[in-house]
């Protein structure tokens, strides 16, 4: 029997991972999934751990109003509220998608360019202002927030498992922060699936993750790992012309809620 075995939020893209019990879904995935980001403030464009690996250590915790608190060990956390209507919008770049949204207001980020190092702004992702997803992939009418393509990823617990036999030792699922985690499929199996409900909600697979360098950083401590793993072992057998693959992006065809312990049934 399959099962959803874990849930994990990341508010602020490339910041710590929540670990929830039940979240909603909304258009754009779960609720509150990457809807803020770090930006360059001359440039606009968006900061990552695969430049920043500190960030890893930066906890965004998200609320019920859609605002943060930010935190880190040796600052003060700040309350930020969600930027209202009339908020300057900022010109901001992610990826290949140039738009304007809403900037959380100087005091975030004084705090921010404190902790990155340099002048950086904290923006905001209403859903009104949503990007579209990769084309080619899913439907023209697919949208994600700050996510790099899709609103959600899922791994297979077995696939972990394989990924830590051949390195020999364990590896958190953290290092591939996925949202869905399901547990009772072999190893991949989740490469063959094509639509699948959990709970009420039924998700289409549109796409494999292709993973990179942030694979290798420790969620724990921020640190790379130095023999690169576990990106290095993913090449030697998940390899293809697109990347090494590891997980499967989703989009949700419904809205709902969510929790710990639902079964998953494949419908494709």
């Amino acid at each position: 029997m399959l099962r959803l075995s874990a849930l994990y939020r990341y508010p602020l893209k490339s910041g710590k991972a929540e670990t929830l019990q039940a979240v909603g879904l909304d258009k754009l995935g779960l609720e509150g999934d990457r809807r803020w980001m770090l930006v360059d403030e001359a440039s606009g464009r968006f900061l990552t751990q695969r430049a920043v690996a500190k960030m890893s250590q930066l906890s965004a915790l998200w609320n019920a109003a859609g605002g943060l608190t930010l935190s880190s060990p040796g600052y003060l956390p700040l309350d930020v509220a969600l930027p209202g209507s009339a908020n300057e919008l900022r010109g901001v770049t992610i990826w290949r998608d140039t738009l304007r949204v809403p900037d959380a207001g100087d005091a975030a980020a004084a705090w921010v360019s404190d902790f990155i190092g340099k002048p950086t702004r904290l923006v905001q992702m209403p859903v009104e202002y949503a990007r579209s997803t990769q084309a080619g992939y899913g439907r023209d009418d697919d949208q994600v927030a700050f996510a790099d393509g899709y609103p959600l990823l899922l791994i297979g617990q077995g696939s972990l498992d394989d990924l830590c036999g051949k390195i020999g030792r364990p590896m958190p699922m953290l290092r591939f922060r996925p949202n869905l985690v399901i547990e009772g499929a072999e190893a991949f199996a989740e490469d063959g699936w094509k639509r699948l409900r959990i709970g009420d909600i039924e998700f289409r697979v549109v796409k494999p993750c292709s993973r990179c360098i942030l694979t290798t950083i420790d969620p724990q401590t921020g640190e790379r790992s130095a023999d690169r793993e576990p990106f290095a072992t993913l090449q030697t057998y998940r390899n293809t012309q697109e990347g090494a693959m590891f997980g499967q992006n989703l989009v949700n065809d419904g809205v709902g809620r969510l929790e710990v312990g639902m079964p998953v049934t494949v419908l494709e």
